[in-house]
């Protein structure tokens, strides 16, 4: 069967391939290649500056260009190029060092340059590097300016609804109003926090051979500070260099990165599911779309299916997640493979995550706040005021004013005109008892307006 989008085993290479297309140049097969190359040629390039390094000397100017080049222009005939080698060798890093030894062994000043290709390494130093490169770019390039834009969406939200009044709900019953943009403002002040950390996250990198110790560097060329070489190296691609590891960079950095875009995604997934529910309630309308169809049977129906499909690609997300930052930082002894196979769909867990931040800036243009509705809400909601009331009689010194209260209200049918009686009868001063009289549900709501528009 021809590969398509109707016949892609994934649906982020089938349904929802086109929201996860920044993606496929970083974390695809070709896309790990590229970055091997880049990883390849630039060793032979620091190699090559390293003057303690004889048989290999400074390249002329023309020649250092030529791998660069290489590296830069890597085309898809290129990768197809390497899995051809690969047929042959059965082995992805070392297909990824005959193509570059094939692509300069005909370049007279590099020729003597060419069994430096891949020089003291093994496959993980290229692999760490590459896979380190990979997050960077997915995570700085992809991941954070979506979120970014998410979290810009919501403040705009929690500004133009910062005075929206709103009955809470806390255990699911009626509680102390809020407003609509508070409640958003408590999420972007998550997000900003884990987004702090997803960013802060350090990308580490090593190149240091078999074992982590230098072994066959130091036998070749022990005149040469193989040490900062190395450190100078993985600097230079932008990473983090890690000095101790076994044959493996031990993956942490990888993680931690995990857990950090887990702890947003759980943040999402629990506004999500808000959302959904103030759909439920009617405190949102959602605005409709010509020809669309939100239940084969019952015409009636706009479903919140933005955010329930959020959700669901969040949780997808998670357990792959949750796995990678369990697996990957364990290896047996100096090295085993199982890392190998995880690492390759580590992109999975970044598409379903693209999928559901998409799904809610979808969501979220669709909403409309429906202030009759939730006026409505407070307005049979009188009771929620006890804790005003209640609190104000501590104040004064008034005798048992929660239990007073309790009595009032709780599963009690209070209406404004039981309320205000039982304000009356109270010996408050005549300020405190005037402000209490003029409170109502809906303008019982605090600093949520003030929170929301400094937010």
């Amino acid at each position: 069967m021809p590969l398509s989008p109707l016949t892609a085993l994934s649906p982020l290479d089938g349904r929802y391939a086109g929201k996860v297309e920044a993606l496929r140049p970083i974390f695809s097969e070709a896309g790990l290649m590229k970055r091997r190359v880049l990883v390849e040629v630039r060793w032979l390039m620091e190699l090559a500056g390293e003057k303690a390094i004889v048989g290999l000397g400074t390249l002329p100017a023309g020649a250092r260009q030529f791998p660069t080049t290489l590296a830069d222009g890597f085309s898809l005939q290129d990768a197809e190029r390497i899995k051809a080698i690969e047929a042959t060798t059965n082995h992805d890093v070392k297909a990824v060092e005959y193509f570059i030894k094939e692509k300069i062994g005909d370049h007279a000043d590099l020729a003597k340059a060419k069994e430096f290709v891949h020089f003291a390494c093994t496959s993980e130093d290229i692999n760490n590097l590459a896979y380190a490169l990979m997050l960077r770019d997915a995570r700085d390039g992809v991941l954070l300016p979506t979120l970014d834009k998410l979290v810009h969406t919501l403040r705009q939200l929690a500004h133009a609804l910062a005075g929206q009044s709103m009955l809470s709900r806390t255990h699911g019953q009626t509680a102390s109003p809020t407003t609509l943009g508070k409640e958003i403002a408590n999420v972007v002040a998550r997000l900003e926090r884990q987004r702090k950390q997803i960013a802060a996250v350090e990308l580490t990198g090593k190149i240091n051979g078999a074992v982590g110790n230098y072994n066959a560097h130091v036998v070749a060329y022990p005149e040469v500070d193989w040490l900062a070489l190395s450190k100078r190296f993985v600097e230079s691609l932008g990473l983090v260099w890690n000095p101790y590891t076994t044959q493996i960079e031990p993956h942490d950095c990888i993680a931690e990165l995990c857990d950090a875009m887990r702890r947003a995604n759980t943040i999402l997934v629990d506004f999500a599911r808000d959302v959904w529910g103030y759909v439920s309630l009617g405190y949102f309308k959602q605005a409709l779309k010509p020809g669309e169809v939100g239940s084969s049977t019952m015409p009636h129906k706009v479903n919140p299916i933005d955010f329930e499909n959020a959700e669901g690609n969040f949780g997808i997300a998670n357990s792959l997640l949750a796995h990678f930052a369990e697996k990957l930082p364990i290896s047996r002894w100096q090295r085993d493979l199982t890392d190998s196979t995880v690492l390759r769909t580590i992109g999975t867990a970044f598409g379903h995550t693209q999928i559901a931040l998409d799904s809610l800036l979808r969501g979220l243009a669709k909403l409309n706040p429906n202030p009759e509705r939730i006026a409505a809400d407070l307005d049979a909601s009188w009771e929620v005021l006890a804790e005003a009331v209640q609190t104000v009689m501590r104040r004064y010194g008034l005798p048992e004013p929660y239990e007073q209260l309790k009595a009032l209200t709780r599963g009690q049918g209070i209406t404004r005109e039981s309320m205000c009686a039982f304000i009356e009868s109270l010996a408050l001063p005549a300020d405190a008892k005037k402000r209490l009289l003029m409170l109502t549900p809906a303008s019982y709501t605090g600093l949520a307006a003030e929170l929301a528009a400094k937010i």
